[in-house]
């Protein structure tokens, strides 16, 4: 039998490939390739020891992107040889939320490469109703971005109509650039955008955002009122702490929407009483389902921004230690690990 690569991430300071036995197909089950792989946020989270939901040491990858090598009994064998997307959540299939369509809050979801083994490996398998087929031309660079801009289109759904209205987003990371596009793509308005960095606002500006600030300066809220030419109507939290929840609730008009999308470090106070006061609504949001995948595929087909604002470094397996160190540089969007 012969053995594949597998990344497991033990600390930040001690990412490592580990040999083990190459893994097969069983029932209901695909054998997938990985092509490319990216890093998340969560995924550096949880390498500095401080994700509230993963582990140490867990094995990475659920931004992937690859090829179906083999099917166990009882599914399609056309997949073999198509080029495939896969969804990481895994949801029972049978309680409630599921029940509901709603399986991003299985509960009891686990993540493919979070609180399981996932695809920075040379190959997996996972379970076939995980395997989206890829169009012909969506290429596999863009395809590796399907996954972190799944989880901003499923928020921007969630906000409801975003046509002629007024955005802000918290954070200019990989989340926060991608709820820019995916609101302006959903008909914002106009869009600002929140980042302590001068760099990371201006690449913002690039995708899109009508004008960014600074939320840690004095007139933060003041600069975001006459950036928007308003109150907000929807709030986009990437960042999601105290700072910034009351920095929403200040520019928020009264019926306004704060979407928490960043993972909060804990318990976060909330100036509950003007929520209740002003009318405002707080969703939470987690990943995604089918629907906001799908849409997501559909948004990188346009080609809606330049792929390098996104994509600013790639580093293949072997080097996923680096890809790591990289993906730790505030200057980074997204860092991809790619498997030969």
């Amino acid at each position: 039998m012969k053995d594949i690569r597998r990344i497991v991430v033990n600390s930040i300071d001690d990412i490592r490939v580990e040999e083990v036995p190459a893994p097969v197909a069983g029932p209901g089950e695909v054998l997938v390739r990985s092509t490319i792989v990216g890093i998340c946020g969560s995924d550096m989270h949880a390498a500095h020891g401080r994700h509230p939901f993963m582990s140490l040491p867990f094995w990475p990858g659920h931004e992937i992107v690859g090829v179906a090598e083999g099917v166990g009994e009882g599914v399609d064998a056309s997949l073999v040889g198509r080029r495939v997307f896969v969804e990481p959540n895994l949801a029972c299939g049978h309680c409630e939320p599921c029940l509901e369509g709603r399986y991003n809050i299985c509960t009891t979801l686990d993540v493919f490469g979070c609180q399981t083994p996932g695809g920075m490996t040379d190959e997996f398998v996972i379970a076939a109703d995980r395997i989206v087929p890829l169009p012909d031309d969506l290429d596999d660079e863009w395809a590796a971005l399907i996954e972190p801009l799944a989880t901003p289109v499923h928020a921007v759904r969630r906000a409801g109509d975003l046509h002629g209205k007024r955005v802000v987003v918290f954070g200019a990371g990989p989340i926060g650039l991608f709820l820019t596009i995916a609101a302006i793509a959903a008909g914002a308005d106009r869009v600002v955008v929140a980042d302590l960095l001068d760099s990371k606002r201006a690449r913002a500006e690039r995708l899109g955002a009508a004008g960014s600030f600074d939320p840690t300066a004095p007139d933060a809220a003041a600069t975001a009122l006459e950036l928007l030419g308003g109150p907000a109507h929807v709030v986009f939290d990437g960042v999601s702490r105290e700072s910034t929840v009351a920095l929403a609730i200040e520019v928020l008009r009264k019926g306004g929407r704060l979407m928490t999308v960043g993972v909060p470090a804990g318990a976060t106070p909330v100036r509950l009483d003007l929520v209740q006061d002003r009318e405002l609504e707080i969703f939470g949001n987690l990943m995604y389902v089918r629907q906001d995948v799908l849409e997501a595929m559909r948004l990188l087909q346009t080609r809606p921004f330049a792929f390098h604002e996104i994509v600013t470094a790639t580093f293949p397996l072997d080097e996923a230690a680096a890809a790591f160190a990289a993906s730790d540089d505030p200057e980074q969007v997204k860092v991809l690990v790619t498997i030969s």
